[in-house]
């Protein structure tokens, strides 16, 4: 008749201790959630929570005025990028008028003497 072994754990023996990478795949997945929620508190941040609505439409312009401008465009999910040159938004033309804004904010165009308009 054969008799059954049993193993008995030692001291120095224990079950958890088997696999020493179990405990990376935690942080793993908690490095993911921390990565997400900084994302969401940048954007928060900003006030702008339209980049993250999959049908609104923005358009951001950086360093206005400066020669490195850019205009940044999102329309749905199409984000466009424009760098801006003396090709887009730039060139020669004339003066046709000034505009004005008020003290309400709203903005009036006074067209020059010689460049009267019918509106």
């Amino acid at each position: 008749m054969r008799r059954k072994r049993y193993h008995r754990p030692g001291i120095l023996y224990e079950e958890d201790d088997q696999n020493p990478l179990t405990g990376v795949a935690n942080l793993f997945d908690i490095a993911m959630v921390f990565s997400v929620a900084l994302m969401i508190a940048l954007v928060m941040s900003f006030q702008l929570p339209e980049l993250l609505s999959p049908t609104a439409d923005i358009t951001i312009v950086k360093n206005p005025g400066q020669p490195d401008m850019k205009i940044i465009v999102k329309e749905g999910q199409n984000i466009e990028v424009l760098n801006m040159t003396d090709q887009i938004g730039g060139g020669t033309g004339e003066a046709l008028g000034t505009a004005y804004q008020l003290g309400d904010g709203r903005v009036v165009y006074v067209p020059d003497s010689g460049n009267e308009t019918g509106s």
